[in-house]
């Protein structure tokens, strides 16, 4: 047993806070006031909230996004809309910060969906790509239900990963709600499926070695039910590897479940749960498929999990969806996958993919991550 006295010289004299992380230690903390946030995030937020507060069209819109307990699909789609006009707000102002990217060249390309539909791939590769080189095929976040391809936080990331030499294909996929909306599940994984075979077909052509997929938050979702949907059906040979941050996977936002604590613990922190659970309804309108893990892949079973090719899983440690990926992570090695599991600290939700501007150095690193995974398989 350990004396005090020795315990007190263990930890240099400093007594030992027994508070809980977070918003279970205080109710309410906010990412602001969360002493393990990144400063100079912390300096972004508080300029953001100034700046919010003299824009009073931001604010109404964001005061409409108040939904009931029980709100009809209308509502939920007109939340689904409001909340793509105050991001698309912040457009002008993110293409004007864009970086010029002189060794990428981009392209688009139509390719056809399982419907019919057209599926529009938004092609960067190196502009010196000498030989094959791995491919990144890129599923953006949005919950499934909002935001687009063509957005420049993803325009972007993927002239990002293009530059370091890899070649990037992002899928203009169909969403539950939005401008690219009213398509519930399964229509966005099928065009996300549709995208990566075409990119398998095309692996000559396009001087591709490797196939990574990869997305951050809903498109970490997509990437990973990509690989069990690949798996089920029987082509999972197209997939040579998933790289997925911060995957939005649960779908327990509703009722949080204990295992789980980082929904209660970073609970409003970018996200939070009772919107999260409201996109969940714009998902799966009926609520049929909360079980079906090509809907929310942690319910996978291990069976389900053997087989599936290398995967990183990276968290943020500031995010509600921090403790789902950790445990999507731990039950793929419990299914003999190889899975390598990172926590990004002092960053909330996507923020080391969409940051740039303020933490360069974690968005470079989370980049070169991407990368070198894309290399080594």
């Amino acid at each position: 047993m350990i004396s005090s006295s020795l315990s007190n010289l263990l930890i240099g004299g400093s007594e030992v806070s027994n508070k809980l992380p977070g918003r279970l230690g205080n109710p309410a903390e906010t990412l602001i006031s969360d002493e393990r946030t990144d400063p100079r995030i912390t300096a972004s937020f508080e300029q953001a909230e100034a700046a919010m507060a003299s824009m009073s069209s931001i604010v109404d819109a964001m005061t409409s996004l108040q939904l009931g307990e029980n709100p009809t699909r209308e509502e939920l789609l007109n939340y689904c809309s409001a909340f793509e006009k105050i991001a698309s707000a912040e457009h002008p102002a993110m293409w004007e910060a864009m970086p010029e990217y002189p060794d990428v060249i981009t392209s688009e390309q139509i390719i056809k969906g399982p419907e019919g539909n057209d599926i529009r791939l938004y092609l960067h590769k190196p502009r010196n790509q000498s030989g094959k080189v791995p491919c990144v095929v890129h599923t953006h976040g949005g919950g499934m239900v909002i935001l687009t391809a063509a957005d420049p936080m993803f325009v972007r990331w993927r002239n990002t990963l293009a530059s370091l030499g890899m070649v990037v294909v992002g899928v203009e996929f169909r969403n539950g709600g939005g401008e690219l909306g009213n398509h519930p599940f399964p229509a966005g994984l099928e065009d996300c499926s549709s995208g990566i075979k075409w990119v398998h077909e095309k692996r000559d052509e396009l001087g591709v070695s490797k196939i990574v997929v990869s997305g951050e938050s809903g498109g970490g979702n997509l990437a990973i039910a990509s690989a069990l949907k690949a798996k089920r059906e029987g082509w999972l040979n197209a997939i040579d590897g998933i790289y997925a941050c911060c995957p939005y996977i649960s779908g327990t936002y509703a009722a949080p479940p204990s295992d789980l604590p980082s929904l209660m613990e970073n609970d409003g922190y970018v996200l939070n749960t009772e919107s999260m659970s409201h996109l969940v309804k714009v998902y799966d309108p009926n609520e049929e498929h909360g079980s079906n893990p090509l809907a929310w892949p942690l319910q996978a079973s291990l069976q389900e999990l053997q087989g599936l090719p290398p995967h990183v899983i990276s968290m943020n440690e500031l995010d509600p969806l921090r403790d789902e990926g950790c445990a999507y992570h731990r039950k793929l090695l419990q299914a003999g996958v190889s899975s390598v599991g990172r926590i990004v600290l002092g960053t909330p939700h996507a923020a080391d993919v969409a940051y740039e501007d303020v933490i360069p150095d974690i968005y470079r690193e989370t980049a070169r991550s991407v990368f070198g995974f894309g290399n080594s398989l």
